[in-house]
């Protein structure tokens, strides 16, 4: 009984085995064959026009697009740059030339400062120089032959101012003298103030005429020759 029972199970292993060994050959036939096939259909792919291909143009045409949005963008940012390099040297132009402006308005005012302190300085020693003489506290008598009419001093007017020009029309007329101590320009006009006296009128003819406190004064082109 017990011998049977060990030939069964012989059996049954041996049976087992082969099954196994049968179904392994199978499976690596079937391997062997899938990777065949697989060879053979990559080999024969054609990847134009496939859903591959479409995919990779589309990745491609993405990556041109931004590249090119990229340069638009640099050319932009060039453009930009350029247009402020520009108006940077137009401001730096422009103060320069301010600079100048200003450096000539300081030269100018420098030299009428100048003139001025000289004006004021030889007027100092001309008061000097008068109070330092003694004017005599009579008169001296004049012979009765002798009596002439004299000469009407230099008012102060003609010793300081020279008439220029006259022009305007009508009664828009104005005058251009110049203080003879210091050269510089004044332009007058009627009703306008010099030294003290004020402009009565101007005219071509008679040239400019001041009054002071009922004194009238006329400054013409004969007193500046």
């Amino acid at each position: 009984m017990q011998n049977k029972i060990k030939l069964l199970l012989c059996a049954f292993v041996f049976g087992v085995t082969s099954v196994s060994y049968a179904v392994d050959v199978v499976v690596d036939v079937d391997d062997a064959a899938n990777e065949q096939f697989s060879a053979d259909a990559i080999e024969q792919y054609d990847v134009n026009g496939s859903l591959f291909q479409q995919i990779t143009d589309l990745e491609q045409e993405k990556v041109l697009m931004q590249l090119e949005k990229e340069r638009a963008q640099l050319n932009l940012d060039l453009d930009r740059l350029a247009a402020e390099k520009i108006k940077l040297h137009m401001e730096i132009d422009t103060l320069s030339g301010r600079a100048e402006q200003q450096q000539q308005e300081f030269e100018t005012e420098r030299a009428r400062l100048q003139n001025e302190a000289k004006r004021l300085e030889n007027e100092r020693e001309a008061l000097t120089a008068r109070v330092a003489t003694p004017t005599p506290s009579y008169a001296p008598a004049q012979p009765v032959y002798s009596e002439q009419p004299q000469p009407k001093a230099e008012t102060e007017i003609t010793k300081k101012y020279k008439l220029l020009n006259v022009y305007g029309a009508g009664s828009q007329l104005q005058a251009t003298v110049q203080d003879l101590a210091n050269g510089q320009n004044k332009k007058l006009s009627v009703g306008k103030d010099l030294d003290g006296y004020t402009v009565k009128s101007i005219s071509l003819d008679e040239g400019v005429v001041f009054s002071k406190d009922g004194e009238i004064q006329t400054l013409n082109v004969a007193n500046g020759n």
